[in-house]
């Protein structure tokens, strides 16, 4: 045979003639060859499983599953005769109209789609059959690139080679997307409709079969005119082919879809606002759509810990009132690394997926005071400084007049410490400090501190009148509570694909400091006064009514404001932040709801701690211990009623004895007199009135 073809090759005169028919044959050889060879390699592959194992799986720190985009309640198996067969038709008729006809692959509509995008010079016409879309989903990833076609197409030579197509439709109807985590038929049919697949109106069905295409934008529940002018569409395509009478079209196209009410639907069992966050982290990290890392099939090591998590909710259901419309938010995280290990984002994730503790913003009120007082430390304050607290007019640089007030209008009438400031919440004191370290400085302060939030520079800014979140608050305290170092907030670890191959691990960080260790943990000493009754002025510390319920060392600060009420606090390994208020901004009036957030942080925070050892801030080196009189600020003496440890820089601690407490004060306290009392650098700072 080769020699008779050379021969008549060789009776061609024509040499040019004559290579270019040799050089088409041999490529027409090649080809042959090459496609004999695919076809040959995917027979010795064997025919692949037609389940889909691509499921995105979370787990908790300890290695268990909290959940997966596509859990037990959203997967179902049935046979294409148990599937409603109008439901079929119209999948065929929108996705593969010839399905039953090719071999895989549609040649006539990837020419066609060939010169859609030529003529309109880009990508915009697709041309994959229900096995292309049933390959991709079971076995491949959604990135669009020639090596993922490639293996695309070998897999959907192997399903065509050793499949009937019953078989192949009915794996596809069965794993294909259709939204809110619901994979096949029988999964959104229960979904939307809350009936089986068997079972379902023409209406339904078209609605149905339009949604694989744009899960999202094509959702009855988010979009509902773009689910019905798609189910037209179909509906008329079934009726140009005699699939459907003129008056099923009608009628169909007409009729009032009942779908299902929200507490119908399928809901996430464990931590459903962390799982949220979880699947937003991991749409950055990786850089693709949700619906691409929904059938992806990785296998996501969070940071929950389901105890803590448990607890937090725990805390938080036996807390609130059952009859309140108040809202929560709570997040933990873990002061190292920046790892969240407990988040509820709301009180019902199936009434809202509105996260209040990443996606609200709300004022924090006196909470925000430790980042101010960071910075007066920075600025030459120390534990004993004094300033007066009293009703003060404050004349601004644009000549307004500013008068903050305390709580229910209590004043000490005299100087107090910067210790006793913190513990009482002053806000005469923290305007004050602010207006002397210039508000600019507090807002470059709080930058350092991680919050990203708009913030002016006005002297009320002391006392928390700018809006924040829950994550940038508690991120902020985890830099106090670790001495200084920067954290990034996380809910993930590390990532795999389905083969086990790391895609993404988050690096151990280790970096200097981008803060004074010495003054974040003379602040946390200061901020465990909020507890310390020994404290007490003119009035009680603001965590009196919660320090008889806790056992370990922790500090913290409250925030109120007309609607919200704040509590952060910590240990040496765990920062909680708890927000309690009303989605509308309405007024907190009742008292017991203004201690809701102590509340729930307090019984968080001591089952957190349960059984564990008593944790201890470690102190950092350049810092002095002294007992000093919280009235004084002076070095205590036998006679000081008071005396508590207190911490300075080494250098800056006071150095003379407490002159107001002596043996023959038999009132137990005597106020100091005008010429017994230091100046401080309030005394330079210019105010009208008193």
């Amino acid at each position: 045979m080769l020699s008779l073809l050379k021969r008549l090759l060789f009776k061609i005169k024509h040499k040019p003639l004559r290579w270019l028919i040799i050089s088409s044959c041999s490529i027409v050889f090649l080809m042959v060859g090459f496609v004999m060879a695919i076809f040959v390699y995917a027979y010795s592959l064997g025919p692949p499983a037609l389940t889909n194992e691509q499921n995105t799986v979370y787990y908790s720190d300890s290695g268990d599953v909290i959940g997966e985009e596509r859990g037990p309640e959203s997967r179902y198996w049935v046979d294409l005769n148990d599937m409603d067969s109008q439901l079929i038709e119209a999948t065929l008729i929108t996705e593969d109209r010839r399905f039953y006809e090719h071999s895989g692959f549609d040649l006539k509509r990837i020419i066609g789609a060939a010169i859609q995008d030529i003529r309109s010079m880009s990508m915009v016409q697709g041309a994959s059959t229900i096995t292309q879309q049933y390959a991709r989903n079971l076995y491949l990833s959604h990135e669009k690139t020639w090596k993922r076609k490639l293996k695309e197409a070998l897999y959907t030579i192997r399903l065509e080679m050793f499949y009937e197509k019953d078989e192949l439709l009915e794996g596809y109807l069965n794993t294909i997307y259709y939204g809110h985590g619901a994979y096949g038929v029988e999964a959104a049919s229960r979904y939307f409709f809350n009936t089986s697949a068997d079972n379902l109106s023409i209406a339904e069905a078209t609605l149905l079969a339009g949604i694989p295409k744009g899960p999202t934008y094509y959702s009855p529940f988010h979009h509902y005119q773009n689910a019905k002018d798609r189910q037209v569409q179909i509906l008329n395509s079934l009726h140009k082919e005699n699939l459907i009478s003129k008056k099923e079209f009608y009628l169909a196209s007409h009729e009032k879809m009942n779908l299902t009410e929200p507490e119908n639907r399928s809901k996430k069992v464990i931590a459903p606002y962390f799982q949220d966050v979880v699947l937003q982290e991991l749409q950055q990290l990786l850089n693709e759509d949700i619906e691409e890392i929904r059938s992806g099939g990785y296998q996501v090591y969070t940071t929950l810990n389901t105890e803590n998590q448990q607890q937090l909710e725990t805390s938080t259901n036996k807390t609130l009132d059952i009859n309140t419309e108040m809202q929560v938010a709570g997040l933990a995280m873990d002061p190292k690394n920046g790892a969240i290990i407990s988040l509820i984002g709301g009180r019902d994730h199936e009434k809202s997926q509105y996260n209040r503790a990443f996606q609200a913003k709300r004022m924090p009120g006196s909470s925000f005071k430790p980042f101010l007082y960071y910075a007066a430390l920075e600025n030459g304050y120390t534990a004993t400084t004094s300033l007066m607290s009293k009703p003060t007019n404050f004349e601004l640089a644009d000549g307004t007049v500013y008068q903050p007030s305390n709580y229910n209008g209590y004043y000490a009438d005299k100087p107090i410490t910067l210790a006793q400031a913190i513990a009482l919440s002053d806000n005469v004191y923290a305007v004050k400090t602010n207006l002397f370290i210039q508000p600019e400085k507090l807002v470059d302060t709080a930058r350092d501190f991680g919050i990203t939030s708009k913030l002016r520079p006005v002297a009320s800014l002391a006392l928390g009148t700018e809006s924040v979140s829950v994550q940038e608050m508690v991120a902020g305290y985890s830099m106090i509570a670790n001495g200084g170092q920067s954290v990034t907030p996380h809910t993930i670890k590390k990532v795999t694909d389905s083969e086990g191959n790391v895609m993404y691990e988050r690096p151990e960080k280790k970096s200097e400091p981008t803060l004074d260790p010495r003054n974040t943990f003379i602040l946390t000493h200061l901020m465990t006064g909020m507890f310390d009754e020994s404290l007490n002025g003119y009035m009680q510390v603001t965590g009196a009514t919660i320090a008889d319920q806790l056992s370990q060392n922790y500090a913290g600060k409250s925030g109120t404001t007309k609607t919200d009420s704040w509590m952060i606090g910590y240990s040496p390994s765990i920062v909680t932040g708890i927000w309690t208020g009303y989605d509308k901004n309405k007024p907190i009036e009742k008292i017991n709801e203004q201690q809701y957030s102590k509340q729930i942080w307090a019984s968080f925070m001591e089952k957190a701690h349960e059984d564990k050892p008593l944790q201890s801030f470690k102190v950092p080196e350049g810092i002095v211990g002294a007992y000093v009189d919280p009235i004084s600020g002076d070095l205590a003496t036998p006679y000081c009623k008071e005396q508590r440890l207190m911490y300075f820089v080494e250098g800056t601690e006071p150095n003379s004895y407490c002159s107001v407490h002596r043996p023959d004060d038999s009132e137990g306290e005597k106020e100091p007199q005008p010429e017994d009392r230091k100046k401080n650098i309030w005394d330079w700072l210019p105010f009208i009135g008193d």
